[in-house]
């Protein structure tokens, strides 16, 4: 898939810290099964990997 990659919102950011809700947000992310397509780089996966409950990566 050309160096992108699918992330999906699976978990509720309501109860997390300020943190965790920035970094949704800042993927795209607004809404629940939401699909977000950013380029498959460090940084990005790297926020991923902050909030893996709220995340998944889908293919």
């Amino acid at each position: 898939m050309d160096g992108r990659i699918k992330i999906k919102l699976i978990g509720s950011p309501i109860c997390t810290p300020e943190k965790h809700k920035r970094i949704v947000r800042s993927l795209g992310l607004r809404k629940m099964n939401q699909i977000a397509e950013r380029p498959d780089t460090a940084a990005w996966r790297g926020m991923v990997k902050k909030v893996p409950h709220l995340l998944a990566l889908v293919d």
